[in-house]
């Protein structure tokens, strides 16, 4: 019987392999054999998990011609990672891939560190700050005080909370955004709000038009949910949206939903003006595109005289067109999994009868835990403990990238959690591997794009600052180089590093 459960096709597997372009070879520098790097690149992609364990892969002769190469040099490659035990075979069933005994599963995501691998790697793969005391332990506390009468119910509140949708309606009014609480629905996060509104409206096989790069999380749940993903380029620099490519995106494909992020996009910090914001519901309202706008970031701002502009719902006043979810995960605390979804009420009685069978609703503590932030000026405070400390970490991890790889090329932005950074040249991927061996985990730019794009880039969040920023640079150099080199593995070894 055959092992493999998927199958990536020759092309397909082609166009990410061609994707990775690494920087061209200095004086002195060898290149591999044809077929070293050919079975480098496809450990890569199996380590990164754009090709899954156990997807067949394509016949030799096949994917010969897709790279126009020796059908020799493809059974080397398959030969060698056979050997490294990242390739298993069966006479005809064919060639699927694997994972060595005692290697990790590659995430598809962006999954955390767990607690005890923190001593020995800086971790940039996870845009999320610690916990913001003592507001997190009132919090708690506060929820508990108030928990009694909701104990002597069911728990079930598939909406939310009656007082957490109107607290969440009451700040959106104050916001100059009229709002009901039958406007809101109350979710698991922002993940959790965003799975229930593609099901809602994606359906397998529906268009959905991201932001290229996007939020790699988002992509995955769109892919693994069957969606086809339609990238529209962002613009240059921290400006936002190309108006004219998502004019033309939503004409011609014609995508029932379109995910944008406005406020400190991620992974690009990018932030869209008024202007802009009003263009693209105009535009989606006359395509007959949903729009959801995540705005988990919106709070995040880090330059005290940043004016920020109005909300992308603010330019849908009938509620026709735009979806907003916001979350407390990343302006407050990622272990506190509260997120929500502002909608015409029609929407949110959709989405509402839709969770039953899903997960039912928000837990009750943690729902009771915000609503007292809110209703105590505790979150107002948090947040803004917040805005210092992520600006202080993103000034530190710039000048340390700055000194340590000043040939990286970057925009610094006015908020949010993440830089966007073009690795002069060097592959990501190889970057993301590379630094696994010296001690810092970092997110490749393929995570953010679809379908290979964005090779040459990796993203470094703002959650280290100090003397651990500093050494989370002297790591990345320390990758570089070995990506420069060529060297692909034990050059270097992590070593323990106590903040």
């Amino acid at each position: 019987m055959a092992q493999w459960t998927s199958a990536v096709g020759a092309a397909q597997l082609a166009r990410l392999l061609t994707s990775q372009q690494d920087r061209p070879a200095g004086p002195g520098t060898r290149r591999p054999p044809a077929y070293r790097a050919l079975a480098d690149g496809i450990r890569l992609l199996v380590l990164e998990g754009r090709v899954p364990v156990a997807a067949r892969l394509p016949a030799e002769r096949e994917l010969a011609l897709a790279l126009s190469v020796s059908r020799t040099t493809v059974a080397a490659a398959y030969e060698a990672l056979r050997g490294e035990g990242f390739l298993e075979s069966r006479r005809g069933a064919g060639s699927w891939t694997a994972v060595p005994a005692g290697n990790p599963l590659p995430a598809r995501g962006l999954e955390p560190l767990p607690p005890e691998a923190l001593g020995s790697i800086i971790d940039l793969g996870c845009a999320a700050l610690p916990a913001p005391e003592p507001w997190l332990t009132r919090a708690v506390q506060g929820a508990l005080e108030e928990l009694p009468p909701y104990a002597h119910t069911h728990g079930d509140y598939p909406a939310g909370l009656p007082a957490m949708r109107a607290m969440i309606a009451d700040r959106y009014t104050a916001r100059g955004i009229p709002t009901m609480p039958e406007q809101i629905m109350v979710t698991t996060g922002a993940m959790g709000a965003i799975d229930a509104i593609c099901h809602l409206f994606g359906g397998r096989g529906e268009r959905i038009a991201v932001e290229s790069p996007s939020y790699a999380n988002i992509l995955q749940l769109m892919r693994e949910a069957g969606a086809r993903l339609v990238p529209v380029a962002m613009a240059e620099g921290l400006t936002g949206w190309d108006m004219d490519r998502w004019r033309q995106v939503l004409r011609d494909a014609a995508p029932r939903i379109a995910y944008v992020v406005a406020d400190f996009h991620n992974p690009t910090g990018a932030l869209a003006d008024e202007d802009r914001r009003r263009r693209l519901v105009d535009t989606a309202r006359s395509a007959g595109t949903v729009l959801i706008a995540d705005e988990t970031m919106s709070e995040l701002w880090l330059d005290p005289d940043l004016e920020m502009p109005r909300p992308v719902c603010a330019f849908d006043p009938a509620g026709s067109t735009v979806i907003t979810v916001g979350s407390a995960s990343k302006a407050f605390w990622a272990g506190m999994r509260i997120g929500w979804v502002r909608a015409a009420p029609d929407v949110i009685r959709s989405l509402v009868a839709a969770r039953a069978y899903a997960d039912l609703g928000t837990p009750v503590l943690e729902q009771l835990a915000v609503n007292w932030l809110f209703g105590t000026g505790g979150w107002e405070q948090a947040v803004e403990a917040r805005r210092v400390q992520a600006r202080e970490n993103r000034d530190a991890l710039v000048a340390a990238v700055r000194r340590e790889l000043p040939g990286w090329e970057f925009e610094v932005p006015s908020g949010g959690l993440t830089l966007w950074v073009r690795t002069g040249g060097l592959s990501g991927s190889r970057l993301a591997e590379a630094g696994e061996r010296v001690g810092v985990r970092v997110p490749s730019g393929p995570r953010f794009g679809v379908d290979g794009a964005f090779e040459g880039y990796v993203r470094l969040p703002f959650t280290v600052g100090g003397a651990v920023a500093e050494e989370a640079a002297s790591r990345l150099a320390a990758a570089a180089r070995l990506v420069e080199s060529g060297v692909t593995g034990g050059a270097e070894t992590a070593r323990p590093f106590v903040a």
